[in-house]
Order: structure tokens, then sequence, then C-alpha cells
């Protein structure tokens, strides 16, 4: 599809043009954190700049806690009232690559069936604007998993550059034609400005330190048994705290509890974040099946580095945002994992 430029001074007036839409979502600074919130909540900052939110956007689609029914008891009878759908549009702009490709796992995840009401109606209501990186960070490591943060490919309704002096927009679908349409600051361009962005990117990709790292033995055609009984899981575990950083940052985990909260007039049932290295994790009457911190530590980097790509045509479960490099205090990231894990194994 055709490219569009806008002035990049005018950005404040196209968040209140894209306000026609619904409620516009973007990297924002606030109270020394950074994560996707509606544009012009008090005390905040949008920046379209930031590399990388604190937050991924995935409680946009996911929330950390939701409510789903709520139950009434009056004497024999219960009244169930279902929690409400998402009915109302709204913009999430800023998406970057990596983000993008995680709405991706998300979408396999709860689009498969049974479909998941909830998280299908907030997807069907969103214009996704997905936004190239023009600086990369060392902590980034998302080429390691073909993913090309100069040009965005998923799940999204339209791609933009930011430059120092424009905003540049190419539409993916009539959503995002909608954008366009809906603010006059746009005029078509050519592709040279953003075509040596990517080149300035690029040339920046290819010296960061993780961006090459070794996944050859994971993925779909991994030796899953050999993975599974790798000595280094004893030492790697060993200094995990089970303190959870690394899923309730990460923008792919979607591990969830269900719970009920008397409320004193009633029953409230709501789903929240929950995390595989927590040791209630899936507690069932019996226990729980994974006892240990090295069985579940285990778990969640299998998951993302087997499991699920067996499962998804390849596709991974990390999408190499480097958060958790930046969350764990333990220093036991994806990267130091898959280094561990890459090499032969050594004599027990």
């Amino acid at each position: 599809m055709s490219l569009y430029a806008m002035d990049r001074a005018r950005l404040g007036e196209l968040y209140e043009a894209l306000g026609a839409l619904g409620r516009v979502y973007l990297p924002t600074r606030k109270n020394g954190a950074s994560a996707f919130l509606p544009y012009g909540e008090e005390g905040s900052e949008a920046d379209l700049s930031l590399l990388l939110c604190d937050k991924s956007p995935k409680d946009l689609f996911f929330p950390q806690s939701e409510e789903l029914v709520k139950f009434r008891l009056t004497g024999a009878e219960i009244a169930l009232q279902e929690a409400a759908r998402q009915k109302e549009p709204f913009v999430l702009f800023g998406v970057k690559a990596c983000d993008l490709q995680a709405i991706e796992v998300l979408d396999r995840v709860f689009l498969a069936e049974p479909v998941d009401s909830f998280y299908q109606s907030r997807r069907e209501h969103a214009t996704v604007v997905a936004l190239a990186c023009a600086r990369p960070a060392e902590s980034c490591f998302c080429t390691a998993f073909g993913i090309d943060p100069t040009s965005p490919q998923g799940p999204c309704d339209a791609v933009a550059w930011l430059t120092e002096s424009a905003l540049y927009l190419r539409p993916c679908t009539e959503k995002g034609e909608t954008i366009v349409s809906c603010f006059a600051g746009f005029a078509p361009a050519d592709e040279k400005e953003v075509a040596a962005q990517q080149a300035a990117a690029r040339a920046v990709l290819g010296r960061l330190p993780y961006g090459q790292l070794d996944l050859s033995r994971f993925g779909e055609a991994s030796d899953e048994l050999a993975l599974f009984d790798h000595p280094a899981w004893e030492e790697l575990s060993a200094h995990c705290l089970g303190c959870g950083s690394c899923t309730f940052s990460c923008p792919t985990c979607q591990c969830y509890d269900i719970r009920d909260y008397d409320t004193g007039k009633g029953v409230l049932r709501f789903r929240c974040w929950d995390s595989c290295m927590y040791k209630d994790f899936t507690m069932m009457a019996h226990g729980t099946p994974r006892k240990t911190q090295k069985e579940r530590f285990r778990q969640r980097f299998l998951h993302k580095l087997v499991y699920y790509p067996k499962n998804n045509g390849g596709l991974f479960s990390c999408v190499g945002c480097g958060r958790c490099v930046k969350k764990c205090p333990a220093n036991l990231h994806m990267i130091r994992v898959a280094k561990a894990l890459g090499g032969e194994p050594r004599a027990q």
C-alpha cells in the first residue's frame, strides 16, 4: 500500500484526530515508568520515541486482572451476571516489532478453539499501529527470532516510521486507511527517508551483542529429550528466586489463575496473571506436578523455545524484546539459558 508522511511537530494533532476512532493508547512515561496509557492521562507524557515500554501492550488484550462473572445467591436461586465484553473501539499506536509478534503468539493461544471471547472482543475492537525501531538497544535480540524491527510484520493495521522531521505511515488494512483519512496532515511520500533510517538501524543491529544468538538447537526440529535432560538446568535453576519478574514483564506469557472473591453481596469470579515460576502454580488437590524450582524453571524456557514452536509451525514464544534481560534480579534471562543449552552438554 501507499506510504504517507506528516510533520512530526503535529503528532499532538494526530493523537487528537485519532480520538474520533476511539480511545488512543500510546507509549507513555508516568511516575518514572513507561507503558501504553490513554493519551492525555493526567501526570503522563506520551513519547513515541521510547524504544520499548517497561510494560508491553499485552494487558490491553489480556488484562492483568479482569472480571469474568458474578454470582448472587437468593434463597435456593443462583443468579449469574457475566462481565461485559469490549464494546468500544480503541487505537493502539506505537507497537514495536517484537511486541507485535507477541500479539501473534497470544492470538494463537486465545483465538484457537475454544476461542476466548474476552480476548477476541478486544482484538476485534482494536486498531493496531506498529512502529519501526530507529535505535535498537544492547538488550535487544529480536533478530535472533527472525524479526526485522526496522519493518514490522504481523497482526497490525498500519506500520509507521518516526524520523527527526516526520512520521511516515503505511496502511495495511481498511482500519489503517481510516487513520490516514481522519487526519488531513498526511500526504503521499516517497521511501527515501524511511529507507535511510532502516539502513542506519540495520547497521546497529549487526553490532548488537545478542542479535546473533544461536537458536539452531531449538524450535520444531529440536531434540526435546536431550534438552529436557540437559545438566545445565541444575546449576541455572539453583540461583532462581522464583519471583516471577520474568513472566510478568514478558509480552508473550499467557498463564492465568481463576479466583473467587466473596464481596459480601455475592461472589465475584475473576482471572489474573499467574506465573509458572511460582510453587503453587497449577496447584491441585494432590499437590503440584512440578515440585522443584528446577522443574518450574525448565518448563518456562522449554515452553518458549521448544514446546510452543513445535505446536505452532516453528513460531517461538520468545520475541527477543530484552525485558527479561533488564528485569531478572539473578541474571537468569533467555540469553543466558539459550547459551547454556546451545553448546555441548557438560559431563555430569
